[in-house]
């Protein structure tokens, strides 16, 4: 994932390398390669009219233009803005000091939310905590029983509820953690195709009624720009606390991670 972008970038600072000195126009031409690369990444437009915009005034300044290495001086600022877009920081889940911890996963129908939830499970277990996995995808055929091969595999217990209310499956499953003293909590619930209120209703109904420590969105790297708007609705209603990206092997155009 991310290579061809890569690649792209590559060859425009191949380019750049070349020059002795850059002129402004030189600068335009190199903005305009790499809009392109990122589009073609299928990097949210938004998004990249943001960073070519701060990349280019950053680029302009003088004392770069009239420096000894002005294409080095470019290629820093880029691969800095690149960062920085990415974020510099490890982040790393944290949980409170609350007994037991709830953590919730949201997002779309397919993006992965319920082998996350297992993988999130599988390194707990190894982090020596002790969590439950609630079962609370009610619609998709077979979820919970997917979430149970799964919890099965791991050696981690799964609690599925004998009901179809998936707020009552979330409050029963967080009691039961309780009675059989599991420290975390990992609710998995139902996605949709398409966000629609029927499910941020339901997903708020469970946060109000679990009061979960951390919210997580589970996203499909290979959703591609359309990921911005998908992660603005989630936000929006459940004010998600982080982000899993799900399927980072896959042979995408990768763009939805940046």
């Amino acid at each position: 994932m991310l290579e061809n972008l890569s690649e792209r970038l590559q060859g425009i600072f191949s380019g750049l390398r070349g020059k002795g000195r850059l002129t402004e126009d030189d600068i335009n031409d190199a903005m305009r390669e790499i809009r392109m690369a990122l589009l073609e990444a299928d990097v949210n437009f938004k998004v990249v009219k943001g960073f070519i915009a701060r990349t280019k005034e950053r680029c302009l300044e003088a004392e770069v233009l009239d420096s000894l290495t002005p294409a080095q001086n470019v290629i820093k600022i880029v691969l800095d803005e690149l960062t920085e877009l990415l974020g510099r920081t490890d982040s790393k889940l944290v949980l409170g000091s609350r007994i037991p911890n709830v953590i919730m996963l949201v997002g779309l129908q397919g993006s992965g939310k319920t082998t996350a939830a297992a993988k999130l499970a599988y390194r707990l277990k190894q982090e020596n905590h002790s969590p439950l996995l609630v079962a609370c995808d009610v619609y998709r055929p077979a979820a919970a029983d997917q979430l149970q091969t799964l919890g099965g595999e791991i050696g981690v217990r799964v609690y599925r509820g004998d009901g179809q209310d998936p707020v009552r499956i979330a409050t029963e499953g967080v009691q039961d953690a309780i009675d059989n003293l599991r420290d975390v909590v990992i609710v998995d619930t139902a996605g949709r195709l398409h966000v629609d209120d029927e499910m941020m209703d339901e997903a708020e109904a469970i946060k109000r009624a679990v009061k979960p420590d951390q919210i997580l969105m589970v996203v499909d790297a290979m959703t591609g720009q359309d990921v911005v708007n998908v992660a603005s609705a989630f936000s929006e209603r459940v004010d998600f606390d982080g982000v899993i990206m799900s399927k980072m092997d896959g042979d995408a155009r990768g763009g939805g991670a940046l």
